[in-house]
This record gives C-alpha cells, structure tokens and sequence, in this order.
C-alpha cells in the first residue's frame, strides 16, 4: 500500500486531505509569543481576521522529522509499506530537509526495513505542491506503482507553473519576499506585482495595474502555457478574499475551451504569513517549460517521459 504525504503548506483542502487519507506534517507558526500548528491550533479564517491588528509579523518554521515519522509508524501499523512525500521547495523551507532526516533515522533505526520512503523537493510553494499531490492522488487511483508515482513527480515538477498576486505588500517585504525599492514602486504606481517559482525560489515576471488587468494576465498565460494533455484540473488559491478566486475561475469558464476541473481552495497560515490579505494565485502545469534554462537534452528527456506517461494514464 502506498501512503501519500506533504507538509502543510501544500494547502489542500480537507475534503481532499481526507478523501485521499494524505498524511500532513504541520509547519509551526508563532503569534504574538504563542506558537501553533498550521491548520491544527489555527485555522486560515482565524489566522487572516488577525493578521490586520498584528504589529509584529508572525514566523514559521518548518515541522520537525518526528512529525513525518510519526506520519510513517502509525500507517505501517494500518499495513501501508511505500510513502511517497512531496514537500515545499528547498529554496524557500527546510521541510524537505526535515523529511529527508526522517527518512534518515527511520532507515537507521530499522536497517533491515523492507519499507520504501521517497521525499520529492517539489520546488513549488502552496497549491504549486498541492497540484502534485492531488494528481498523485488520481494516479494512485488508476494503478500507478510506486515507482512510477516517483517517475511522474521527478519528471513534471519543473512544469508546475504558479502565479501570484497579492494586494498589501508589507508581508512580503517583512519576510523578504520582495525588496523594499520594489514594493515603494509598486505602492507608488499602485501597480500589482505578480510571482512565480523559478529554480524553486520566488521571481517577479509582471507588474499590472488593478485587479482586472491582473486576471486579465492570469487568463492570457494560462492560455498560453497550458498543458491539455497533463493538466486536468487546475487550483485557484486565495487568502482572504474568496470572490477574486471566483472571479478568475468565472473568467476561465468564459473567455477559454478549457473543459478540466477548476479547484478553488484557502491557503493555510503558514503561506498566509508570507502572502498577507488579497493573495490570488493559479496553478496548472505548463507546457513552455523552456523558460528555466533546460537545454534541449533535457528538454527533449522530458517530452519523452511525457508521451510514456500519457500512454500509461491513457490505459
């Protein structure tokens, strides 16, 4: 039996968390002096109706290897022999690290194991993750092995392609996320800056001007970069402002052929630290992955897994 497994900051939903029976290693987060366990002691609602009143912005830290080794024993109990966990990027977290300690001390204490572990540093933040996951979900349902669960991780995680944008930029300068010249900039012109993940860490490739022109980007990239054959469900995040989530799903159905499921949920508190109020952000996997210095060997590599993988789902 296979067991799946993440940190919370993939920020799926709990209708998907237990649907799959996903095994969570919650980040801790300090408030005020007070620490909590993303999504256990503090919910996103509770988290972002305090957020405004905060003078001091909270910090996370990532969970430690007992919280994925105490994910391990008790499902080896229920019978479970492979895990496959897909953590944060590397780049921006030591969950990877801490799971991959894990990993560590449980093959040392249990030398002649015949259990199998693998962690994926799936170079994405929040949902970018949780789109691995749930579709690792969808593949385990189909029949896929363990090993080809790791194959289709290792292959597509470069394709995961994020976009966020958010409407107060504080947090993001606090936690480093974005420079204060850029963030004075962006106040000043009243200009959104819009992220994505490159490498595993995060980069700035738009400013736009108002909400609208900011859908108006999402709904043109996405048309653009969209991997029909791959992607068939995208996730639309949001932190406290679920109609501009809406809003862009509405748009999408509109304005696009594309015919997948449409996912819609919160980021937790752990990302919602980083991000601040009016977070709006859409994951899907790209097609035009060229964009990450792949040179053609690799690049022609991955077309090739691809086509094997299609064919794999396909029957």
């Amino acid at each position: 039996m296979i067991k799946l497994m993440a940190d919370s900051t993939c920020d799926l939903s709990k209708e998907v968390i237990e649907r799959y029976n996903i095994g969570i290693a919650p980040l801790n987060i300090v408030i005020d002096g007070t620490t909590y366990k993303d999504k256990i002691d503090i919910t996103p609602d509770e988290f972002y109706k305090l957020l405004p009143d905060l003078e001091t912005l909270p910090t996370t830290s990532m969970p430690g290897p007992e919280e994925y080794l105490t994910i391990i024993d008790e499902a080896i109990k229920d019978g479970y022999t492979e895990f496959l966990c897909i953590c944060m990027s590397s780049g921006t977290s030591g969950s990877y690290q801490s799971a991959e300690l894990a990993k560590s001390y449980f093959y040392e204490n249990n030398p002649d194991t015949k259990i199998r572990i693998h962690v994926v540093d799936s170079l994405s933040m929040s949902h970018g993750s949780g789109w691995l996951i749930l579709k690792s979900a969808e593949l385990l349902e189909q029949g896929y092995s363990f090993d080809e669960l790791i194959e289709f991780n290792e292959t597509y995680k470069v394709k995961v392609k994020h976009f966020l944008c958010v409407d107060d930029l504080n947090n993001l300068i606090k936690s480093g996320r974005l420079t204060n010249a850029s963030a004075f900039i962006g106040k000043l012109l009243k200009v959104k800056p819009i992220m994505t993940m490159r490498k595993g860490k995060g980069a700035i490739v738009a400013k736009e001007r108002g909400l609208k022109n900011v859908l108006r980007f999402y709904v043109d990239e996405f048309v653009r970069r969209l991997d029909k054959e791959i992607s068939n469900f995208i996730i639309i995040g949001y932190s406290s402002n679920i109609d501009r989530a809406e809003d862009l799903k509405t748009k999408i159905i509109a304005e696009t052929d594309y015919d997948g499921e449409i996912y819609i949920m919160q980021m937790g508190v752990s990302v919602g630290t980083h991000v601040g109020l009016g977070g709006l952000s859409m994951f899907f996997v790209e097609e035009r992955y060229e964009r990450d210095g792949l040179v053609k060997s690799e690049i022609k590599s991955i077309k090739h897994k691809k086509d094997e993988l299609i064919e794999k789902i396909k029957h």
